[in-house]
């Protein structure tokens, strides 16, 4: 079932992180055009994970033991918030910062955890996510990439589809048949973490329609994996993804993909007196949709903290969220549309139809929206 989400505020002490960020981010990322910094979590920039690697503001969650800073997921919020609502490029580091790091702290071995844990902390060990497979889609289940116990540790083969920053990572954490059959479905699927610079390794870049290339293609052809590169239990890898996309899922990054191209049209509405009902219309649906989702997002937070995994929470906060990620772009368009004699920016245009162009993948990436209402469907028992 679905759990009561309480109203929850963000300590101070977390809040306290606010001001050295925003000045970190006034003297690294604001000049920079609103149509670059709209690509935000999808902009890989290694220097700047690691300049933000270098203040400690990396691995926030993990142990000092490991390298980290061991606060707390209210930290890593007020963080990952000030950084997305800036536009900073921060797809280098994102996903192991986000989920690949606290996967490996929850099921990985002690060996695990002192080799990548730190690396990660550093801005020196970027990961993606091998799930999604071609003709699979977001039915994890059918998976058939599969790993075969060797001699000496896992051979593997298959193919990975839809890989963000495969590219750039150094490695990747794929879930694969290690037993039985696709027909099994959720049984004998495992987490190994593969090294992508292994012979037998083929990753092809996959051009979107906005011109960038932030999936790929990732085939792997009797890849020899060491016995230590599986995570957790053998066959056990089912239950750790759902752990692990829970992660994925709460954040604020299901909110603020748009939130760049909100700043410039404000800048441009004061720039330009138009029309002031119909702009402040727009205006607070963006407002009174976020205000929501953002007490949702912090009581996920809040669940986090607590040692829970709120998966159909989370679900359920991510659909939301993506919806009004998506509906921002064209909302104000459909604003800028209706208001011809008065140009907008080359600027304010590029953005806009950047994010139009994009805006379509926001339901897709981390589960699509037909997979979140099965998700939250189970949880109230209505299947």
């Amino acid at each position: 079932m679905i759990d009561t989400l309480d109203f929850t505020a963000i300590p101070e002490e977390d809040e306290a992180l606010r001001g050295p960020v925003r000045s970190f981010l006034e003297e690294t990322v604001m000049d920079l055009p609103a149509d670059r910094r709209a690509r935000s979590w999808m902009g890989f920039d290694a220097d700047f994970s690691k300049a933000l690697a270098q203040r400690g503001w990396l691995g926030l969650t993990l142990p000092r033991e490991y390298g980290g800073a061991e606060l707390g997921p209210f930290a890593r919020f007020v963080i990952s918030e000030e950084l997305l609502a800036s536009g900073a490029p921060v797809s280098a580091h994102w996903i192991a910062d986000r989920q690949s790091g606290p996967l490996i702290l929850k099921y990985g071995t002690e060996e695990q955890k002192h080799f990548y844990l730190p690396r990660i902390s550093r801005a020196e060990a970027f990961f993606c996510i091998g799930m999604s497979e071609p003709g699979s889609g977001s039915d994890l289940a059918s998976i058939r990439s599969r790993a075969t116990r060797t001699d000496n540790g896992w051979l593997l083969n298959g193919s990975k589809i839809w890989t963000t920053n495969a590219q750039h990572s150094h490695y990747m954490i794929a879930l694969v048949r290690t037993s039985g059959e696709p027909q099994d479905r959720y049984k004998g699927l495992s987490q190994i973490i593969v090294d992508l610079s292994l012979p037998g390794v083929t990753i092809r870049p996959i051009e979107d329609m906005s011109g960038d290339a932030h999936f790929s293609e990732v085939f792997f052809d009797n890849v020899e994996c060491p016995a230590e590169a599986l995570i957790g239990e053998e066959g056990n890898g089912w239950a750790q993804v759902n752990a692990e996309l829970a992660f994925e899922r709460s954040g604020p990054e299901r909110l603020y993909s748009s939130m760049v191209l909100v700043e410039s049209w404000l800048r441009h509405c004061r720039d330009n007196v138009s029309n002031e009902s119909v702009r402040q219309e727009t205006m607070g649906h963006v407002v009174s949709w976020l205000a929501v989702l953002r007490s949702l997002s912090v009581a996920l937070t809040a669940k986090l903290v607590r040692g829970e995994s709120p998966a159909i929470e989370a679900s359920l906060v991510k659909d939301m969220g993506t919806e009004i990620e998506q509906a921002i772009p064209r909302w104000i368009g459909d604003v800028l549309g209706a208001e011809p004699q008065l140009a907008a920016s080359a600027e304010l245009r590029r953005t806009v139809s950047y994010l139009e162009q994009l805006a379509p993948s926001f339901s897709l990436r981390g589960g699509t929206r037909e997979i979140m209402r099965g998700i939250i469907a189970r949880g109230l028992k209505l299947r």
